[in-house]
């Protein structure tokens, strides 16, 4: 399923499928490819949703802090576009509907660090923000272990990589080289 469709598309596809019609005449009708209708069917048989597989992301409900919350209630009173649709984040411009998929969220961010003038880092898109996040939590007295469990990795070696960045704790957990002050 290489095209990004929304997950209202995939629940009318199966739902047409699933009411006697075939998956060609469910293509047709909703300008989809049979072989998507096809592999929508299977995979709504196998697990019981239409919903896209997650390619190793997971979900998971956090808190919002109290400010974000705010700022979320100010959108939707005055910079939401008004739309029928009920995903949070709507795209600016017509038509307004959600975002087809996470890499629209990457691009945002990419084009605001450039706006802003911040470049110069490996990550130039919505990962930047996960990356500062670990770094200034591991500079604060964090724990690799909290920080893996916060970002939701599934490994401790995904942590890790923050480990080389705070370099001052690194060097407290030197030994002193031959010659070296003690």
């Amino acid at each position: 399923m290489g095209r990004c469709y929304s997950l209202d598309l995939r629940v009318r596809v199966a739902g047409f499928v699933e009411a006697g019609y075939s998956c060609h005449a469910a293509g047709q009708h909703f300008a989809v490819s049979e072989s998507f209708a096809i592999t929508l069917v299977r995979r709504t048989r196998d697990t019981g949703s239409p919903a896209p597989a997650r390619q190793g992301r997971q979900r998971a409900r956090m808190p919002i802090p109290p400010d974000v919350g705010a700022a979320i209630v100010s959108y939707l009173r005055n910079g939401r576009p008004t739309s029928p649709c009920r995903r949070l984040f709507l795209r600016t411009l017509a038509p307004h509907v959600g975002f087809a998929s996470g890499c629209a969220i990457t691009m945002v961010a990419k084009m605001a660090l450039e706006r802003a003038g911040i470049s110069g880092y490996a990550h130039q898109g919505a990962h930047i923000f996960r990356h500062s996040l670990a770094t200034e939590l591991l500079r604060s007295g964090a724990t690799l272990a909290e920080i893996g469990q916060l970002l939701r990795h599934e490994s401790h070696d995904t942590t890790r990589i923050y480990a080389k960045v705070d370099i001052e704790t690194l060097r407290t957990l030197s030994l002193p080289g031959p010659g070296a002050v003690q």
